[in-house]
């Protein structure tokens, strides 16, 4: 008498895994550090750790200028293949190049070798946080905005990383800068933090960018309506904590039903450990992006899940078989 077969083993619930591929883990809050006051204990670690618990398994930390990136390089050395970072200056820094005592271009030298040391170590897998901001002049004027972006399209050109950039109310020219460049940067790269308007995204798109989607890219209607539409093949997902959180004014609250926070908040002042802080965004609350982008869209969330992650490996090469 033939052996019964087995019953087929039960399918197994989908474990959403994600990257955030903007998280500024070098911004003093994440070590307690509020305006210059300790208002509790360093707790990165446990940031970490959360992220991780989360599914949210890789984190790009971005760099803003050339120190912030030499700190974010060596969590990238703490946590090896977990943590990796960006090298670059970002628009609103970039008067650092006209104040560096030994000239602008020693600046310029300084990045692209610390690009290439990086990347070769595997730590580095992009050139920015780069751009144009054009909202905030009283950071940096819009003449020495434009130099200094052209000059590290240069050096991107150079590294052959792709790029992770930024743009606010500079689309002409930013998308001038970016094409004049656009022969030489095959790898191409994400607009991160984008809040642009539908034919903005269009564009980028159409030129062979990718788009990053984050609390900030989820505030209004409008903003929804450009997320739905973005193709799933150029979508990336972030926090850019600890700014840009889902806040219930936004009209990304509208797709929340089902969620489950998971999560203890408290204020600073409170902290204990374990809990998350109120203001502070982390890479956990990456999941929380997810789940309404999915929802904005009309998709599963697993759908969306490992579409970005592939999308996201293949672009970074982190190392992973990406979909």
């Amino acid at each position: 008498m033939a052996t019964p077969s087995p019953p087929p083993a039960a399918a197994q619930p989908y474990q959403p895994r994600y990257i955030d591929i903007g998280i500024n883990l070098t911004d003093p809050v994440y070590s307690g550090l509020y305006h210059g006051t300790q208002r509790h204990a360093a707790d990165l670690a446990s940031v970490v750790q959360r992220a991780k618990d989360a599914g949210c398994m890789k984190l790009i930390v971005t760099g803003s200028d050339l120190a912030e990136s030499e700190k974010a390089l060596e969590l990238a050395e703490q946590y090896p293949g977990t943590i990796y970072t960006t090298i670059g200056v970002h628009p609103c820094s970039s008067l650092q190049f006209t104040q560096h005592e030994a000239g602008a271009q020693e600046l310029l030298d300084k990045l692209k070798h610390l690009a290439l040391a990086s990347r070769a170590e595997g730590h580095c897998v992009a050139f920015g946080e780069i751009g144009l901001d054009y909202d905030r002049l009283a950071l940096c004027p819009k003449d020495v905005q434009l130099r200094y972006f052209a000059a590290q399209l240069d050096i991107a050109v150079q590294v052959n990383l792709p790029l992770f950039l930024h743009s606010r109310a500079a689309h002409a020219d930013f998308l001038a800068l970016l094409s004049k460049h656009a022969d030489n940067l095959p790898k191409k790269g994400v607009v991160h933090s984008f809040t642009g308007t539908m034919a903005e995204m269009q564009d980028l798109v159409a030129a062979g960018w990718s788009i990053g989607v984050n609390g900030c890219s989820l505030k209004t209607a409008e903003n929804l309506e450009v997320v739905k539409q973005i193709p799933i093949d150029r979508l990336m997902l972030e926090t850019d904590g600890p700014w840009c959180e889902i806040r219930p004014s936004h009209a990304s609250a509208a797709h929340l039903g089902g969620w489950e926070e998971g999560r203890k908040w408290v204020k600073k002042e409170k902290f204990v450990e374990g809990a998350l802080v109120k203001g502070r965004n982390e890479s956990c609350m990456v999941r929380k992006v997810a789940w309404v982008v999915a929802g904005v869209r009309g998709e599963s969330l697993e759908v969306v899940c490992e579409k970005v992650w592939g999308n996201t490996v293949r672009m970074f090469g982190l190392g992973e078989e990406g979909n």
